[in-house]
């Protein structure tokens, strides 16, 4: 990572996006951080300024099909194009299939992969002019294991994988590297509001005997990003205290 570099993370309003940002800041990476709403975009650009570090909140909806464009426009208008992509927002809403909408489905799968698709499609223009860049996928443990009333999540996720492996072969010829990570279970509003015999539950699955911070997901992604990262591509680090080893 230089001075030079910008990174795009979407979804970091808060949790596993929000850590990433602050991880990428750190380190001296001007980042674009990405929020559904223009109050949620505001209210990033302030807790970071409050911190001293250089994030800027911006809009962006995964489900407007013009979305992705508008808000490299706004990149290229200000900041530049990234250099380094962090593919994080997505979407969770848990449903047993027998029950579950048309309408569910393909919100889930549009979200958490066709906008990725989407997103990163115009965000290659920078880093194939430049012969340089990183594309990082947050995908999930629930990819590899599969889980009762997710398979539209799973779908999507494992889809992840997929594409990050046959989009690293592409650009690996142009020193674009593309991994994904995949975290289990997080420390995370989402997990905190589980009722507790069901985290205890998911607890017990853990060899580590605990959920994981939003700390230990961005750590992955800053090293992915690093020099330290440059001979990893194609690969997927699952970041789950064990739940998973693959």
């Amino acid at each position: 990572m230089t001075a030079t570099d910008v990174a795009l993370v979407t979804g970091a309003s808060r949790g596993i996006g929000q850590a990433i940002a602050l991880g990428l800041a750190s380190a001296g990476i001007r980042v674009i951080g990405t929020a559904t709403t223009s109050a949620g975009a505001a209210a990033l650009t302030a807790g970071f300024a409050a911190r001293s570090l250089p994030v800027r909140g911006a809009v962006y909806d995964a489900l407007d099909p013009a979305g992705a464009e508008s808000l490299l426009a706004d990149l290229e208008a200000h900041e530049g194009l990234p250099t380094i992509l962090v593919n994080n927002a997505g979407v969770a809403r848990d449903g047993l299939l027998l029950r579950m909408k048309n309408e569910e489905w393909d919100q889930t799968i549009n979200i958490n992969l066709s906008a990725i698709f989407r997103l990163t499609k115009l965000s290659l223009r920078r880093m194939l002019k430049e012969r340089r860049g990183r594309i990082i996928n947050i995908s999930s443990v629930i990819a590899a294991i599969g889980n009762p009333g997710q398979a539209h999540y799973a779908a999507a996720k494992a889809g992840l994988i997929g594409f990050t492996r046959s989009l690293a072969r592409e650009l690996a010829s142009r020193n674009i590297t593309v991994n994904a990570v995949a975290p289990g279970f997080i420390e995370t509003d989402m997990t905190r509001a589980l009722p507790e015999p069901q985290r205890s539950a998911y607890q017990a699955q853990i060899p580590l005997g605990r959920f994981g911070t939003v700390e230990d997901v961005a750590n992955a992604v800053i090293y992915l990003a690093g020099d330290q990262g440059q001979y990893l591509t194609g690969q997927t680090l699952h970041v789950n205290g064990g739940m998973y080893m693959g």
